[in-house]
């Protein structure tokens, strides 16, 4: 029987797939737990709309993304730090404070997660980190340490 998983099903496939299952597998097990429906015409029209839907709004978190990318490389935030005599830092900036400072001065709202930092920023001066806005779009955000 050829049904359209609506969950992902371990030996069968992943969500939205159209597979063959042995009819009793999916009249006992498939169908009564809603994990898939009966591959009918309208039920494929269904899919196909779905799936049209899901791509476009795929292409437009990927052109938001893209036009947020153009916006963060046109500026720098500035993350103040207390310095020693000697120049060296009190503590770091970690990526916590550099999405703060994003959201007080560009008014930007950025997850931390998604700021690419190898290790805390340590150095008064200027740094360039990575900042993930989607799977295929990376920005580079310029983050300028300052002494107190």
């Amino acid at each position: 029987m050829k049904v359209i998983l609506l969950e992902d099903v371990k030996s069968l496939g992943k969500k939205g797939d159209v597979v063959n299952a042995s009819d009793g597998y999916a009249r006992n097990m498939l169908l009564p737990k809603k994990l898939a429906v009966p591959a009918t015409d309208g039920n494929m029209k269904d899919l196909a709309a779905k799936k049209r839907g899901e791509e476009r709004l795929k292409a437009e978190q990927l052109k938001a993304a893209e036009e947020l990318k153009a916006e963060i490389e046109k500026k720098s935030i500035d993350v103040k730090v207390k310095v020693g005599a000697n120049g060296r830092t009190f503590g770091s900036v970690s990526s916590k404070e550099i999405a703060d400072a994003v959201k007080e001065q560009l008014g930007i709202e950025i997850d931390k997660k998604k700021l690419l930092l190898d290790a805390p920023l340590k150095e008064v001066g200027a740094h360039e980190v990575d900042l993930r806005l989607h799977p295929k779009v990376t920005a580079v955000l310029k983050v300028n340490v300052k002494e107190i």
